[in-house]
């Protein structure tokens, strides 16, 4: 029998990147990967849907390549996008795999199931660890929705490998992965209707941003029925039942994208005695343990924040812990990003959260019409929203719809981390001109003092 200090099940972003750390920490560690290193996010997730979604932003721009002076073909070949999605995939896998190897990590190919707490088979091999860190992901849930096993209705996970774009297309789902899919199909000119069951897209986000997303989805000829329940699924077309009334949606593919669950069945972890709760998720505590001692679990199995991110910071937590140390994982101030054009990306509360929770707080935005780097692009979209504790200037959220809105919500990430009040950030020089100039205006807005902000 193989003995480790540490064992991981599951080679995701939380998983591998555990297993590196416990191996940096001193730890003999041992990597258990069924599939493919990089879990969702690098072969079915994040990095895939960027490509396409990069590549359509490509496309989007030499068509309008006019209004910059400049002429230019606006053509594109799908399977070569598809194919170059894939060469970008194989080449991170390649360095995820050298990462591991190189941390001094022993790859085991194969399912593994939990014979004890401290004993994990793969096949005829049973492996012991002082500690398991359980890391097997999520896959697309597929409601039960009559017609959903029909070749041409898709996850994410199979509407990746498409190598055609559709000319017509239903998305199930108005959440992240749904519109940006209806974002990428539409800018290469397919059809695109998105059936959202709750009141609004995009649940949970600040109001103003999901007010401009949708008239930036209708300008872009996207079709959005809220308060839309799918009934049935037939070649061609969707029923769906909306204010009492049954309608009919057309598209040649259909997406569901109505949420993941976990990938926790067939592991053995009810025989080795870790609590799952009513949905199946690994129940941890904020060590990243659950109620077994030295089993640890991580990523989108715990049921936390679905976010490959999440997973990586839990997959730190959890190394440290099974290292002898004393870490925790905390929650207040995770960026979430959309990947649609403009981007989205938050931070904290949103202005509504704070006020149910009792704080006073003051607001401050500043449109991207008036940044000057935004108009140099000509993207005019959008604006930067910050809410803040009025008796502190604490920064308590973050909301951003513009250009690379994705790349900037660091920033405040980090100046929450930190602890800084918004004059702390109005006192931040910030490089002119750029996009981020909008984080800057926004923060001596909430004081009434933004000199660009027009009346």
């Amino acid at each position: 029998m193989k003995q480790f200090d540490v064992v991981v099940l599951g080679g995701g972003p939380g998983g591998y990147v555990s297993a590196i750390r416990a191996a940096q920490l001193g730890k003999k560690v041992a990597l258990i990967e069924k599939s493919k290193l990089g879990g969702t996010c690098l072969n079915r997730g994040c990095i895939p849907t960027k490509v396409l979604l990069h590549s359509a932003e490509i496309y989007h721009t030499v068509l309008h390549a006019a209004e910059f002076g400049v002429e230019a073909a606006g053509n594109y070949d799908y399977a070569k996008i598809a194919q170059r999605k894939d060469t970008v995939v194989t080449r991170l896998r390649g360095g995820v795999k050298s990462l591991v190897k190189g941390a001094g990590v022993e790859l085991i190919t194969g399912e593994g199931v939990l014979q004890a707490a401290d004993t994990i088979c793969v096949g005829d091999e049973a492996i012991h660890a002082k500690s398991i860190i359980i890391a097997t992901g999520s896959e697309p849930i597929v409601p039960p929705i009559l017609g959903a096993n029909q070749p041409f209705v898709h996850t994410s996970d199979s509407l990746l490998e498409l190598t055609r774009c559709p000319q017509s297309i239903v998305i199930v789902g108005g959440g992240v992965i749904g519109l940006e899919f209806a974002t990428l199909f539409s800018t290469f000119g397919a059809q695109v209707t998105v059936l959202e069951m709750l009141p609004t897209i995009l649940t949970g986000m600040d109001g103003d941003v999901i007010t401009v997303m949708n008239g930036v989805l209708k300008k872009s000829g996207i079709t959005v029925h809220t308060g839309a329940t799918v009934l049935e699924i037939r070649e061609g077309q969707v029923l769906y039942a909306k204010d009492g009334q049954e309608a009919v949606a057309a598209g040649e593919a259909v997406l569901l994208a109505t949420g993941r669950k976990p990938c926790t069945k067939g592991l053995g972890l009810e025989q080795a005695g870790i609590q799952l709760s009513s949905k199946g998720f690994v129940v941890v505590e904020e060590t990243m343990g659950t109620n077994i001692p030295g089993v640890f679990a991580i990523g989108d199995c715990t049921g936390k924040v679905q976010l490959a991110h999440v997973a990586s910071e839990q997959g730190l937590v959890a190394a440290h812990n099974a290292a002898g140390q004393n870490k925790r994982m905390h929650y207040d101030v995770i960026p979430a990003c959309v990947y649609t054009t403009p981007e989205i990306a938050s931070v904290g509360m949103t202005e509504q959260a704070a006020k149910e929770k009792g704080i006073a707080v003051k607001v401050g935005s500043f449109p991207v019409m008036s940044n000057g780097k935004s108009m140099i692009v000509g993207e005019k979209n959008g604006f930067a929203k910050l809410i803040t504790a009025r008796d502190t200037g604490e920064i308590l959220g973050a909301h951003i719809i513009s250009p690379r809105a994705t790349d900037m919500i660091g920033e405040i990430a980090v100046a929450m981390r930190g602890e800084m009040t918004v004059e702390e950030l109005c006192d931040t020089i910030h490089p002119h001109p750029t996009i981020s100039e909008i984080l800057m205006e926004a923060a001596h807005d909430v004081n009434g003092l933004c000199i660009h902000k027009p009346k």
